[in-house]
């Protein structure tokens, strides 16, 4: 008995290590692929996405922001860069495409319209160059809106903005009761851009800044930018920034109560500022007192009161080095933005780039505000990614010095224009 238990035994385990053999055998001929991203709310969906793939081995790497711009400039470089990597997609992707560093998606995309048409086209631009794309959307969408205080508004008599001229009605009104029309963090520079990017459009319509992401000649020089920039400080002139704008210093906090106790009657900030009021004046939300809208138009302009700017998303793009580029857009096709994905997302308080959510987004104590976002995104003619994302990293820093300057009336529209036509 005890030689024949044995000899069960033996082939018991001869069979469970064969098993374990075969299993290992199948699972190395999964190819690996590695995923390079930044520390974010998202990075509990990035690596579940990842974790849940069966047809290929998917380790995500998470690095601080700062360092990964550094770090991936420097793998792409050299040669030995992730399969795929995150990134905004713009004027940072742009050199590296222009490196030849990047894989054209255009020929998948092409071949597969289901996946192509997921997602919103205004989005997708964001990371297509020449008719070329180069990035699959992986987080919601962020359009910058004109936040409201109802009640402030109310005590006020006032109505929103839908027009230039009714903007500057009510800042003279809202000032002379000693409110401050605007907040505006002017001492962290890139508040000013959310200006800068809706004048422009309503004044020269998106073709304006087309042009100076094109390199186009004096494009910089363009009347209607010059306009736009003049409106911009005749808001000044007006006290619709209050002030003490340039050394006020944006922080959700900071701006969300300021919002919240009607200090500041409005301000033009992304979709995220909602987060910051419903952490830190979640009254102005639970009494109904929170309200948005996009940017007024501007009588005479070239720019559809549609249009929007924002941040569209942020995107995947597959190294043109990838030892595994086939498999790499498989990830990319089946997990993001997948229905697990997206209901990740949304879970966030993300806004998904892709068709055919909207029912999603109608539950919750949010709903009102992400369905409104979504539908806003939906029927823009335009969404233009922000400027600072768009342009060289030296053009951007350049930018933002001289919307500092502009506000602070220490430059006049033409020599901003005349110095943003020098910077590369």
């Amino acid at each position: 008995m005890k030689r024949h238990t044995v000899i069960r035994a033996a082939v018991v385990t001869a069979v469970a290590l064969a098993a374990l053999t075969a299993g290992a055998t199948a699972a190395s001929k999964k190819p690996n692929l590695v995923l390079w991203t930044i520390q974010r709310t998202e990075n509990a969906v990035e690596t579940k996405a990842a974790k849940t793939y069966k047809p290929a081995n998917v380790k995500v790497q998470i690095f601080a922001n700062d360092p990964f711009k550094q770090k991936i400039k420097i793998a792409l470089g050299s040669g030995n860069p992730p399969d795929m990597f995150m990134n905004w997609g713009g004027g940072g992707l742009r050199q590296y495409v222009n490196a030849h560093k990047v894989l054209d998606l255009t020929p998948y995309l092409n071949a597969d319209k289901a996946w192509k048409n997921r997602f919103f086209n205004n989005v997708l631009q964001t990371a297509a160059f020449n008719g070329k794309y180069y990035g699959i959307p992986n987080v919601g969408m962020q359009p910058v809106l004109l936040f409201y205080n109802k009640a402030v508004f109310r005590a006020h008599s006032l109505t929103p903005p839908k027009t230039w001229a009714d903007l500057l009605s009510v800042v003279k009104s809202l000032k002379s009761a000693g409110v401050t029309p605007f907040i505006l963090g002017g001492q962290s520079k890139w508040p000013d851009l959310m200006w800068e990017e809706y004048l422009v459009d309503r004044v020269g319509g998106p073709e304006a800044f087309n042009a100076i992401a094109a390199g186009k000649k004096d494009a910089w020089l363009n009347p209607d930018v010059i306009k736009a920039n003049t409106m911009l400080q005749q808001l000044v002139d007006a006290g619709a920034f209050g002030s003490n704008f340039s050394s006020t210093t944006y922080d959700g906090t900071v701006t969300a109560t300021l919002l919240g106790t009607g200090k500041g009657a409005m301000e033009l900030m992304g979709n995220w500022e909602y987060g910051a009021v419903l952490q830190n004046a979640p009254d102005l939300i639970k009494n109904n007192d929170l309200g948005w809208m996009n940017f007024p138009s501007v009588s005479g302009g070239k720019g559809n009161a549609k249009d929007i700017a924002g941040n569209t998303s942020n995107f995947y793009s597959i190294a043109k080095k990838s030892k595994n580029p086939a498999a790499a857009v498989a990830y990319l096709k089946k997990q993001i933005m997948s229905k697990t994905y997206v209901k990740g997302l949304i879970a966030l308080g993300n806004i998904p780039p892709v068709k055919g959510i909207a029912s999603q987004l109608t539950t919750g104590s949010n709903a009102a505000f992400t369905t409104w976002c979504y539908k806003l995104v939906n029927s823009a003619p335009n969404f233009q990614h922000s400027w600072d994302q768009v342009l060289s990293p030296n053009a951007a820093n350049s930018l933002l010095s001289g919307l500092d300057q502009l506000l602070l009336k220490q430059i006049t529209p033409e020599q901003f224009s005349a110095a943003m036509n020098k910077a590369k």
